[in-house]
């Protein structure tokens, strides 16, 4: 089959690899019919993710139809239509049974990895590198999915591709990060970073009844973007943020805070963005963390930083005596994907909700080592990446 292989950093291509078996009778195979390239995606393409390996399959979000099951697999059959979440679930341990998925305590089969680096370990999850399992991931023609008697959405008829190949990552994880800001009908949200995550955020918040949403990036498609799904813009090349926060909340900051960005902010002429780049290029810290800082700093006393954002390990400079000092909640994670997914998919089926509004291009799976790039430089308007394994597709914008 063909799929998308991480060689090295800045080299990811279409190679023909072998097909996936069945290895555990709760196994099933999908055949992929759409996946997209998350932003999280790129920390692997540029290299600031460890624990990749020449040879790996990369891509985390995925949708297809069922194609084959193990034996012990009773929930679904073959044809089934369904999305697979990110994160790889047991569904039986006790992180599980709390909903707390994203840090399942048996699916990581390189756990003693994820111990060492992290403390403890969370979830194994697809195409991820080999500090969360290893497992091949779904920017393939097949798919094994291991587990797959819980985790996977089953798709009703009705529903496009489109409309729900997002419930598996970037919708979930927008969702989440807004929930974790207890969103009240008087706030004020603020969002850094509208690419895909942080636009599942903006319209969230607003789904969730926040007054005002914010949303803070420099690329104009992006701005438009989230303009159209209701929120003030403001573009960090333009303005200073941190004064168009003040003025935007009448001198008292946001109440809550979003941060979409995670370890590759862009900013670039900030000292301490400047600081972080010099580090990072000696090897002396991995995460850039300018968004991080900059809403410590300007968020409302007594207000709440959600971080959806991802972070791979070392950050350096964080102020912790302005959290402390101002009484700032701070939550942060990979997304329980399957605690939202089902009132999630009844927004969709009720119109609350059309996530193909984020797609910008449309291409084939050999596209994709290309559009890897054109995502990353946000050239051709690039905001979200979807990709027909199985289709002979013309390049769609």
């Amino acid at each position: 089959m063909k799929a998308l292989v991480w060689h090295h950093k800045n080299d990811i291509r279409c190679d023909t690899v072998a097909d996936p078996e069945i290895e555990h009778p709760r196994d099933a195979i999908i055949k992929v019919t759409s996946c997209a390239i998350c932003g999280s995606d790129l920390h692997l393409h540029d290299g600031f993710m460890p624990g990749m390996k020449t040879g790996d399959i990369v891509g985390h979000e995925f949708m297809g139809e069922v194609m084959e099951v193990g034996k012990e697999n009773h929930r679904l059959k073959i044809g089934d239509r369904v999305v697979v979440p990110f994160t790889i679930i047991c569904g039986e341990c006790d992180q599980c049974k709390r909903g707390n998925f994203s840090v399942c305590e048996r699916t990581n089969r390189n756990k003693e990895l994820a111990d060492k680096a992290f403390g403890h370990t969370g979830a194994g999850l697809f195409g991820y590198t080999h500090l969360t399992g290893g497992y091949a991931g779904g920017q393939a023609e097949y798919v094994r999915v291991p587990y797959a008697d819980v985790a996977p959405v089953i798709i009703p008829d009705g529903l496009t591709d489109e409309q729900v190949l997002f419930l598996g990552d970037i919708f979930p994880t927008g969702w989440q990060a807004a929930v974790q800001c207890d969103i009240q009908p008087t706030d004020t949200v603020a969002v850094w970073g509208a690419g895909p995550v942080g636009q599942f955020c903006i319209r969230s918040a607003i789904l969730l009844g926040a007054e005002n949403v914010i949303a803070i990036d420099n690329v104009p498609e992006r701005l438009a973007m989230a303009e159209a799904g209701g929120a003030v813009t403001i573009n960090f090349d333009k303005d200073n943020v941190i004064e168009r926060l003040n003025d935007l909340t009448n001198g008292k900051g946001p109440e809550k805070c979003i941060d979409a960005v995670g370890m590759e902010a862009h900013a670039t002429a900030t000292i301490d963005s400047l600081y972080d780049r010099a580090k990072q290029a000696v090897m002396l810290e991995s995460d850039r963390a300018h968004v991080l800082r900059e809403m410590i700093y300007v968020c409302r006393p007594a207000g709440i930083l959600s971080i959806p954002g991802v972070y791979g390990g070392l950050v350096d400079k964080i102020p912790f005596g302005m959290i402390m000092n101002k009484g700032l909640t701070v939550r942060t994670g990979q997304t329980h994907v399957n605690r939202w997914t089902d009132d999630l998919l009844k927004r969709i089926q009720e119109g609350q909700i059309d996530p193909s509004f984020v797609i910008t291009h449309t291409v084939s799976l050999e596209e994709g080592p290309e559009m890897y790039k054109t995502f990353r430089d946000k050239k051709d308007g690039c905001i979200k990446v979807v990709m027909k394994p199985h289709q002979e597709v013309k390049h769609v914008t």
